[in-house]
């Protein structure tokens, strides 16, 4: 028996502890490591899917909706080329989130000055009571998470990140980059 289990699995002794090891190769190390990984990506979207799950059913809005108002509530005044900047999201796309926000009486727009192309952005009474009632973070857990790990931390994983995504031969980067994570 003990024969077998040699045999099945690689067995390690460091200062006369023993270790067992699955596996019989690199190969399937190196399996194993990457479905842990795979674990680890399954739990940050299933956290995201939930905080933005909670989002909806507590605020009746979408988490990109939520961190939009968020951040008009705090830059009064803003346009939407600088909320689309701070979402990190395409014009276009912040241009749609406040379409809907406005349309549901959670902002108001304003046109100042003699350009009346420029529009400034508020938050209205009720959009700073949906704020209140809202879960935390505002942001979103991912990006309150990524907030607040260390700069080494982030630069690290931006570079393997990157490696990643050169790997999968991503082909639709600019579509991704500005979509919100609340509609993935």
């Amino acid at each position: 028996m003990l024969q077998i289990y040699l045999r099945k699995y690689v067995v390690l002794s460091a200062g006369g502890k023993i270790a067992a090891v699955t596996g019989k190769t690199q190969g399937s190390a190196r399996q194993a490591k990457m479905l842990e990984v795979l674990a680890q990506f399954r739990i940050v979207v299933k956290s995201i899917r939930s905080h933005y799950q909670a989002v909806e059913r507590r605020a009746g809005l979408t988490g990109a909706q939520l961190w939009a108002l968020s951040e008009i509530a705090k830059r009064p005044g803003c346009q939407v080329g600088q909320l689309a900047k701070a979402l990190a999201l395409h014009q276009s796309t912040a241009s749609n989130l406040m379409r809907g926000l406005g349309g549901l009486s959670l902002v108001q727009r304003h046109r100042r000055g003699k350009d009346q192309r420029h529009v400034q952005l508020y938050a209205t009474k009720k959009g700073l009571q949906v704020l209140k009632g809202a879960p935390q973070p505002l942001i979103g857990v991912l990006q309150q998470a990524l907030s607040d790990v260390p700069a080494s931390s982030l630069d690290a994983l931006h570079r393997q990140l990157a490696q990643l995504i050169k790997a999968m031969k991503v082909k639709e980067l600019g579509a991704a980059r500005s979509t919100p994570l609340s509609d993935i």
